[in-house]
């Protein structure tokens, strides 16, 4: 009987080099990097739900000095909730508000509002909340969480005035460089 070639006779032993598959780019991973030194990792810092919540109650804070009942929101650096609060006597529209304002400053890594441009565009300013199918905003209240220069988050703050939402936002960024000092 004769075996085929893809079924070799078992009785043959063949080497584990002819197993080895050949790297079709040897400058992709460089054999000589144990764990791939630090070509493709890095040691980021990570907004913890403690951490969140001290920010969150920061912007409370503030938030009752000022007297306007808030949403707050707030994000990790992929866009994903960590904390939120809705006060007692803030307005339900605003809710969504918020979150879209934290996501989106996280994602952006940039405070949320119009167009930076020096004539800023209407259409321009909601092209992105379009393109994005809402989950980015031209709506001010929106900041990124920076820890040593690195973005770790975003809250948004949302059913007051746009200036009154960006002071209690920057009561929360302020508490957390406070924290991490």
């Amino acid at each position: 009987m004769v075996r085929p070639a893809l079924f070799p006779d078992p009785n043959v032993r063949i080497p584990n080099s002819a197993f080895r598959i050949p790297n079709p780019n040897p400058l992709a991973f460089p054999c000589g990097l144990t764990n791939n030194g630090s070509m493709l990792t890095h040691n980021n810092a990570r907004l913890t739900l403690e951490g969140a919540r001290a920010i969150q109650a920061a912007t409370e804070a503030k938030a009752r000095e000022i007297k306007v009942p808030q949403n707050i929101a707030i994000f990790d650096e992929g866009g994903h909730l960590l904390a939120f609060a809705r006060m007692d006597g803030a307005k339900l529209s605003s809710v969504e508000v918020a979150l879209t304002k934290a996501r989106a400053a996280a994602l952006r890594r940039s405070a949320t509002g119009p167009s930076p441009a020096n004539d800023p565009s209407v259409l321009l300013s909601l092209g992105l909340a379009l393109a994005t199918d809402g989950k980015l905003t031209c709506i001010r209240g929106g900041l990124p969480l920076m820890v040593g220069g690195q973005c770790v988050g975003g809250i948004g703050v949302s059913a007051g005035t746009e200036d009154q939402d960006v002071m209690v936002a920057q009561a929360g960024v302020d508490a957390l460089a406070g924290f991490s000092k």
